[in-house]
């Protein structure tokens, strides 16, 4: 998946850092990165080759002693070499803990663009310096980094696997599994209950966790879980949410582990018989 970065290890305690020339620099803008992208390689700027005077760096974390920062002003006009690129970009580049980095750089300048002012008393908010936390001299208010949790879940019927497509997604053709974020109060186990419910009009039981996968292009710490139809198998679609549903048998499932979610690794799991038994 695209977090198993190994032999990369990634280190995410933070401190206050200044950066030297040699160290790499993420900058978003307009839901893009700064980036160059040359037959599928990424490479990110230099804090060396940022040359703008008031430049504000802030640490986010280490890749086995490659420290990464964060350009928080901006840099509105470009940078000679390096071009604007969709972070969707870094699910399939090379080197991969390059791509791990700058969707998990994206995730934390969401949060700090996010929480510029208090959402109690809409004062500046500012930054911890011990932790990464952002807090309000005004009213006391904390904020630490958004996570998440959902659940991605892999509905069997003996040996079928529902697999579903999302509404209102132009272009997609590929198929994905039930997924929904937790509501509060609510159990891992029982989002998983009430989205199948929600989504297929489906009862499941003998839910069984699977693993999890941070996923920064929704701030999301996913949580995968098998379980199996309980009684009717007649499903009732969410029109709302799902433009498919459908009952693959596991010789017939069409698509492959692609190395980086969680949702494909968990169909190709099923495919090839090595789902977690109840």
């Amino acid at each position: 998946m695209i977090q198993d970065i190994a032999p990369y290890t990634y280190d995410n305690h933070y401190t206050e850092q200044t950066p030297t020339a040699e160290d790499m620099v993420l900058i978003y803008k307009d839901g893009n990165m700064l980036c160059r992208l040359e037959d599928g390689r990424l490479t990110f700027p230099k804090a060396g080759e940022i040359l703008k005077k008031d430049a504000e760096f802030t640490y986010l974390f280490t890749i086995s002693g490659e420290r990464f920062f964060l350009l928080q002003n901006g840099l509105d006009e470009g940078l000679a070499g390096f071009q604007w690129e969709k972070p969707t970009a870094c699910r399939e580049a090379e080197p991969k803990y390059l791509g791990f980095a700058g969707i998990t750089g994206w995730q934390l300048d969401d949060w700090y663009r996010s929480n510029r002012f208090c959402g109690r008393c809409g004062k500046p908010m500012e930054p911890d310096h011990k932790e990464r936390m952002l807090h309000c001299t005004h009213c006391q208010n904390m904020v630490y980094p958004k996570i998440c949790p959902g659940v991605i879940v892999a509905v069997t019927d003996k040996n079928r696997l529902l697999l579903t497509k999302y509404a209102h997604r132009p272009g997609t053709v590929n198929y994905a599994l039930v997924a929904g974020f937790t509501e509060v109060g609510e159990t891992l186990e029982e989002t998983v209950q009430r989205e199948v419910m929600e989504e297929v009009g489906l009862k499941v039981k003998n839910i069984r966790y699977y693993k999890c996968q941070p996923w920064s292009f929704s701030s999301t710490l996913l949580c995968g879980f098998f379980c199996d139809v309980d009684g009717d198998t007649h499903i009732t679609l969410d029109t709302e949410e799902l433009a498919v549903g459908e009952w693959f048998e596991r010789e017939d499932i069409p698509l492959e582990d692609d190395g980086v979610s969680l949702t494909r690794e968990m169909i190709s799991v099923f495919k090839a018989g090595k789902e977690p038994l109840p």
